[in-house]
């Protein structure tokens, strides 16, 4: 191949690489400024669910002061087998909260120094409040590991956008050099930088939801 030829080619490729490594680094950039979104949106549902969790979780805290409260004064009452009073206060006991009681009770534990000190101790102590606090951390824990996802794939494509950047330079600059094994090695350059960065966003996932 004469060196026209030879010059015209790189002319040609130089050319084409420049157009399609632009539409690509325009595309990076957009998916860029999208996972960014997606990771705002998922931010915001991720805050919302721990809001709700940290409601959940002092709801349980201010019943189970409730049924301490109760519980104390139950206790003395039933200790000093004043009948009246404990069942005065075991009227007032939560439903989640007699459950525990009355199978503590079961274990006599004025008798038994094998039961447990209180109710509290007792499998059958449980506050819906406290599941749902729970359940809902573990939700926002999951939520949390979309919103690191999304900041992941949003970063990739930040450094696609670099890369691809990179192979404009070296496209551009090859159309500026006259020497032709200098301009045939920094094109070549810049079609290498293209294409395994293309190769690799096109691994990536794409966000296109309005």
């Amino acid at each position: 191949m004469s060196v026209g030829h030879h010059r015209d080619y790189a002319e040609v490729v130089a050319t084409v690489l420049l157009s399609v490594a632009a539409v690509a680094t325009a595309w990076s950039g957009y998916q860029a400024t999208r996972w960014n979104g997606e990771q705002a949106k998922a931010s915001g549902r991720t805050n919302a669910i721990r809001v709700e969790a940290a409601r959940s979780q002092g709801l349980a805290e201010a019943q189970t002061q409730v049924d301490v409260a109760t519980f104390i004064q139950w206790v003395d009452a039933y200790a000093l087998d004043r009948q009246e009073l404990v069942d005065f206060y075991f009227k007032r006991f939560r439903k989640e909260f007699r459950p525990a009681v009355n199978a503590w009770l079961a274990t006599n534990p004025l008798k038994n120094p094998k039961a447990p000190l209180t109710p509290f101790a007792m499998p059958q102590y449980k506050l819906a409040a406290s599941a749902e606090a729970r359940r809902l951390d573990a939700k926002a824990e999951i939520s949390s590991a979309t919103v690191r996802r999304n900041i992941q794939h949003g970063s990739n494509y930040v450094l696609g956008v670099v890369l691809f950047s990179v192979s404009l330079f070296f496209a551009g600059k090859s159309t500026k050099l006259t020497d032709m094994r200098l301009r045939t090695i920094t094109l070549t350059l810049g079609c290498c930088v293209f294409l395994g960065t293309l190769i690799w966003i096109a691994t990536s996932p794409v966000s296109i939801s309005v």
